[in-house]
């Protein structure tokens, strides 16, 4: 008989034969859906029928499933946490039938709080990355997933309650300078680092002892983001500043051992953040977190302050693509109201009404 569902305890389980033609092509089943609701029992037995009517009709390579994938893919251990509930929802899934469209519409499932930019981080990229993955290894069917669009993102906002892009203030000289008045030597050298040279919090606190080549002022960082290690060159104030302080050994806060002597002696991309709360509170002046501190501010001082053009100030800060710091590291600086302004000046009302009698004198 075809395939039927029963309630067993709290799940759905199913039993029969997968049918094509009228004849059975998978079976017998007797198992559970993983599902307690009707409906979600439906769902997989209509996933399954897929599955097994697809790989009678065309064979078993193309019908690989999301699960088969994950098999294929080297995911870091972030990653993989954030893979587990995909694979519970749509594991038995061939990835012929996964499209951009299904993996957008996780997010709501998965995550109904989250903004739609933490969807695409977290759902939609891991879950794209399994299946082209799988696709270059073994001629699976790629995937493309369009953006969410920004109506879909307002939307979500609006049910939140809470905007998922709020525009960051990024740090300038006068800021850094206020930190720096009362700061230890150890931070006020790690924002100085961060916002001459784009560094991001973790390589900031990464540096160690030995990636100091002082007679070159060069500073090696490690890798992130698509980026290998890289020396950068520093200012010889930034590299005398940095020499000046004794190495510590941070404690690892989860097996309690002590670290090798990092530079800025933090031992973790977030334990500087109390720190600098007090800091930015004794000085008086509004607490900027590491990256508004130092990548936003190099970008928006260079680029806004300085007119340095943002092909060059892209490549000082890493980015391969200077289209992507402009979009969302440059801010402007520039009043609105001061923008308006420009257009009803007085000066520019005279010169038009001068311009206009001079020409008159010279026809007559």
């Amino acid at each position: 008989m075809p395939l039927q569902i029963y309630k067993r305890g709290r799940f759905y389980w199913a039993k029969g034969w997968v049918e094509y033609n009228g004849r059975p092509i998978a079976g017998p089943y007797r198992r559970s859906t993983k599902a307690s609701t009707e409906e979600g029992a439906r769902d997989w037995i209509n996933r399954e029928a897929e599955l097994q009517i697809r790989r009678h009709v065309v064979g078993d390579e193309p019908s690989k499933t999301f699960s088969d994938a994950i098999l294929l893919y080297n995911a870091s251990p972030k990653t993989a946490k954030q893979l587990i509930p995909i694979v519970e929802e749509i594991g038995d899934m061939p990835l012929g039938a996964i499209t951009g469209a299904l993996l957008k519409d996780l997010g709501p499932k998965l995550k109904p709080l989250a903004c739609t930019d933490t969807w695409w981080r977290e759902i939609v990229t891991p879950a794209r990355a399994v299946i082209n993955n799988s696709h270059e290894l073994t001629g699976t069917p790629l995937i493309r997933v369009k953006a969410y669009a920004k109506i879909e993102r307002i939307a979500q906002d609006k049910l939140r309650g809470t905007p998922s892009r709020v525009e960051r203030t990024p740090a300038d000289q006068e800021w850094i300078d206020e930190f720096c008045k009362f700061a230890d030597p150890y931070n006020a050298a790690l924002v100085r680092f961060m916002f001459e040279t784009a560094a991001r919090i973790d390589q900031a606190i990464s540096v160690e002892p030995h990636d100091l080549k002082p007679l070159e002022n060069l500073v090696r960082i490690k890798a992130q983001k698509a980026h290998g290690d890289d020396w950068i060159k520093v200012s010889p104030q930034m590299m005398d500043e940095m020499l000046a302080l004794p190495p510590k050994r941070p404690k690892n806060r989860k097996t309690g051992k002590l670290m090798k002597p990092r530079v800025f002696g933090y031992g973790s991309p977030t334990g500087y953040n109390s720190r600098w709360k007090t800091i930015c509170k004794r000085a008086g002046i509004p607490y900027l977190s590491a990256h508004p501190a130092g990548r936003h501010g190099f970008f928006t001082e260079l680029v806004v302050r300085q007119g340095v053009d943002p092909v060059t100030a892209a490549k000082a800060g890493r980015w391969s693509d200077p289209n992507l710091p402009m979009r969302i590291y440059a801010h402007a600086e520039t009043d609105e109201a001061d923008v308006r302004a420009r257009f009803r000046t007085n000066h520019v009302q005279a010169d038009t009404v001068q311009t206009l009698k001079s020409k008159k004198s010279q026809k007559e």
